[in-house]
């Protein structure tokens, strides 16, 4: 038996867990009628799940304040199935930061305004697994809503779903991506031409980018590639000119030292670009 702490709404009830200290418990009418102190069966519950950072419970108290429980109980089946289709149990603020952010998408669709992404193509091939299950995600609330959700939207959630994956704020995620993508617009600009976005090197680059800034936000990065900067100095200048200069923006959007052993990597990936 479980000790009621606050009712929420009628479906969703604060309590104390002995394991997990507090707890949000979800069912039907679980709340209706319950007093703080007051005894309930975890059995009665159909869903329960851990917020113990005091800040994420608060966001997600004031989220039932303007968002419906039916709303809240379709997020939580999504969460859920996020987390079957990972076998891994999320950080808990995906719990309060996808829910709302989910329903202003859904808002905004409803109020025929338009929902654009200009960095979905990156973020796919960034975070493959994570744009799938986004994909199922969107195309569910779709039909149980009877919206219209439009695709930008899938790069959205695939970067929620990456950061309650790795723990990682979901402004750290969007900065990473952001970056990413200014990296590969100054490629185009420099080089004066348009990515195809299906090209295996494009893919290759872009996951290297992906890659290498985690390593670098993280200071694990630790490469030397002195034999060949040289060489590559001298037979591609213009590609290594280009990546000493992306190497600038990644300094300047991570505030973190970046190793010159990337102009080495970079150069070789924007050499195979520049020939195609």
């Amino acid at each position: 038996m479980l000790a009621v702490k606050k009712v929420l709404n009628n479906n969703v009830i604060i309590a104390h867990h002995p394991d997990y200290n507090e707890v949000i418990l979800i069912g039907k009418g679980l709340g209706f009628g319950k007093k703080n102190g007051e005894l309930v069966a975890g059995e009665q519950a159909e869903k329960f799940f851990v917020l113990k950072e005091a800040k994420e419970q608060e966001r997600y108290k004031k989220l039932l304040h303007y968002i419906d429980e039916d709303f809240i109980g379709l997020m939580n089946d999504v969460i859920e199935h996020v987390e079957e289709r990972f076998s891994i149990r999320l950080h808990e603020h995906i719990h309060s930061a996808l829910t709302d952010h989910l329903f202003y998408a859904v808002k905004r669709v409803k109020q025929k305004l338009d929902i654009k992404n200009p960095f979905l193509p990156e973020t796919e091939l960034a975070y493959p697994k994570e744009f799938d299950v986004a994909a199922e995600i969107i195309a569910r609330l779709n039909q149980e809503l009877s919206v219209s959700i439009p695709p930008d939207e899938i790069g959205f959630v695939a970067l929620h779903i990456h950061s309650a994956l790795t723990k990682r704020s979901i402004q750290e995620v969007n900065q990473h991506t952001w970056l990413i993508g200014e990296i590969v617009q100054e490629v185009e600009n420099t080089l004066q031409l348009t990515i195809d976005r299906k090209d295996i090197n494009y893919l290759r680059l872009v996951r290297h980018l992906r890659h290498s800034i985690e390593l670098i936000n993280k200071d694990q990065y630790d490469d030397n590639q002195d034999a060949l900067k040289d060489i590559l100095q001298a037979q591609y200048p213009v590609c290594y000119e280009l990546a000493s200069t992306l190497l600038e923006m990644m300094e300047q959007s991570l505030e973190k030292k970046v190793p010159e052993a990337e102009a080495v990597y970079l150069t070789l990936h924007l050499q195979r670009i520049a020939r195609r």
